[in-house]
């Protein structure tokens, strides 16, 4: 390899300027009928690789330069990767959401345990509307947008449909007992007589408790999405959270960031809208390192083993589900 380090560093620029074809070089071992070999080479990345009858005189690449193997790998064309734009295929830690949202994080890429089949892990809040199941607010099977809807995504964006979801169950629930709903009647019948645009509604105080805030969406198609995460790569396994870990995430707005554990086993009331709070249980608690629109990432320790699901936070704490519940309830796996 040191001859090789010798030939970039006087010959790298030349060989960039062969051909408006070639975008990269760099070393690393050639690979023969698709099988890696231990053989160095000089590799030179290409957008695409083309027949030989299509190569202008000069843009041939010779099998050696200067007595080194050479190998020419097709990469496509580089570019700055936008987290709020359109971009297929489509990577976790990119902007997505469910058609009646503004838009949160593509979390993961994760299989059926089932089917085996490949789907997008995010919040529920991210993918089913923030639905109890019995709310009306999402339906399965609902268009899935990347970008989400507030990051310009539409019909034409479509990358999937809503699979399955656990839904979040709030403090207060319609109320299904008669009485109550022979009270509402009555109380509805005569507000109707002096506020027509007016309904009553009684809603009863439960004490659930939530531990995860997840859903799955079924791609369009296997090919528009990629498991490797934007800034990170692909996840390596699964590992519970412990004090003091160091945990990353990669999100749609505030990028690549990290913080260290504080708390687990954590019950929180988490605010949804402007005055409305959830229960959620068993919950890791980290410092601060998310922003709005980052709701659905996945969270990761730094040998890139999947440790939890984020969902919400504050300018001082990122709150997150652990992997093994959202796992357990969606049953899937890495």
């Amino acid at each position: 390899m040191d001859r090789i380090d010798r030939f970039l560093n006087i010959n790298r620029n030349r060989v960039l300027q062969t051909s408006d074809n070639i975008v990269g070089v760099g070393k690393g071992f050639k690979i023969t009928n698709g099988r890696h070999t231990d053989k160095p080479a000089v590799i030179i990345l290409v957008k695409k690789k083309l027949p030989e009858h299509d190569l202008k005189r000069g843009e041939k690449i010779p099998p050696k330069m200067y007595d080194l193997d050479t190998d020419v790998v097709e990469i496509g064309e580089p570019r700055f990767l936008s987290r709020t734009d359109y971009v297929r295929p489509a990577p976790p830690g990119v902007s997505i959401g469910h058609y009646k949202i503004s838009a949160g994080t593509f979390g993961a890429v994760v299989k059926d345990k089932k089917t085996k089949k490949p789907l997008i892990l995010s919040n529920n809040h991210v993918l089913a509307n923030s639905s109890d199941g019995k709310d009306g607010r999402c339906k399965i099977g609902d268009p899935i947008f990347q970008p989400g809807p507030y990051d310009g995504g539409t019909e034409a964006q479509l990358i999937g449909y809503l699979e399955r979801f656990v839904p979040i169950l709030r403090e207060y629930t319609h109320s299904s007992c008669p009485r109550a709903a022979a009270l509402e009647r009555i109380g509805n019948n005569f507000i109707k007589l002096i506020k027509p645009h007016y309904k009553m509604s009684l809603f009863k105080k439960t004490s659930v408790e939530n531990i995860v805030d997840a859903a799955l969406a079924r791609p369009i198609r296997d090919d528009v999405i990629t498991p490797e995460i934007l800034g990170i790569g692909m996840v390596k396994g699964v590992k519970e959270a412990q004090s003091g870990m160091k945990l990353f995430k990669s999100g749609r707005s505030s990028g690549l960031n990290s913080a260290v554990v504080k708390a687990q086993a954590a019950t929180l009331k988490v605010k949804m809208g402007s005055n409305e709070e959830v229960i959620f249980a068993d919950q890791i608690v980290t410092g601060p390192m998310a922003s709005p629109g980052d709701s659905g990432s996945l969270v990761l320790d730094e040998n890139n083993n999947a440790v939890g699901l984020l969902f919400a936070g504050s300018e001082s704490s990122t709150i997150v589900n652990r992997i093994a519940n959202v796992m357990d309830l969606l049953d899937f796996e890495f």
